[in-house]
């Protein structure tokens, strides 16, 4: 039986004051979260929030002719779910993992209730929230004004910094269902970056082999989607 996972690799879990971790232990439930799994569909009701310690979860607007694209990732830096404690209980978004592992979810009625306690809960709660849509809002400038290039090196770096490892287990489709683009231009676009010796791929793996190369190739997006997060939410655990 698979080892569970570590609640403190989950960067809002471990920035949980004691008190209130120690209130939610017993209610978080250790869960495996396979590569394709939807955790919610558009206009659904949440019955869960989630915190991946090791998986990514994509963000995905669906538009009515099923074509869709990527708003946000979530990592080990957050939490997949917050239209619920937004008041909002749905949203049109679906949320799908993007790169296979485990996590933790907390049902809904007690995320809001801790929500509504108010207190140090809330504003970190908050602070993430206002990081998440300060990356929806340079996604949607990127996929705009920036090339297919420099919109898969910000992805992949956004990618690594909520992994251990620079592997990404990845289909093309997948890939290409994320940026809004075709399937073509994904496979250019890798091998573009494969040739340059950024990366490797091959049958939907994707090693990073040069970090700082991707840095210097990407747009300005990538750094300021990754400041915001840094001065937002703390990186070691709140005392």
């Amino acid at each position: 039986m698979p080892k569970s996972p570590d609640p403190l690799l989950n960067r809002l879990l471990a920035a949980l004051p004691d008190a209130e971790r120690k209130r939610w232990l017993p209610d978080l439930e250790p869960i495996d979260l396979p590569l394709g799994q939807v955790l919610y569909e558009s206009g659904r009701t949440l019955s869960h929030v989630y915190f991946p310690t090791t998986a990514i979860v994509s963000l995905l607007y669906v538009m009515e002719n099923g074509a869709s694209a990527e708003i946000a990732v979530v990592g080990n830096e957050g939490i997949v779910g917050i239209s619920l404690f937004m008041g909002g209980e749905s949203t049109p978004s679906r949320a799908v993992v993007q790169s296979a592992g485990r996590g933790f979810r907390l049902k809904a009625e007690l995320m809001k209730e801790e929500f509504n306690r108010a207190g140090a809960v809330l504003h970190l709660l908050l602070r993430y929230t206002q990081a998440l849509i300060t990356q929806m809002a340079q996604t949607a400038v990127c996929n705009r004004h920036h090339s297919l290039d420099q919109q898969l090196c910000r992805w992949l770096l956004l990618s690594l910094d909520r992994l251990r490892g620079s592997e990404l287990v990845m289909t093309q489709e997948l890939i290409a269902n994320m940026l809004g683009v075709r399937r073509e231009g994904v496979t250019e676009g890798a091998l573009k970056l494969q040739h340059a010796g950024l990366i490797r791929y091959a049958r939907g793996h994707i090693t990073v082999l040069d970090r700082k190369g991707l840095e210097r190739r990407t747009c300005e997006c990538y750094a300021v989607v990754k400041s915001e997060y840094d001065r937002l939410l703390p990186t070691t655990t709140a005392i």
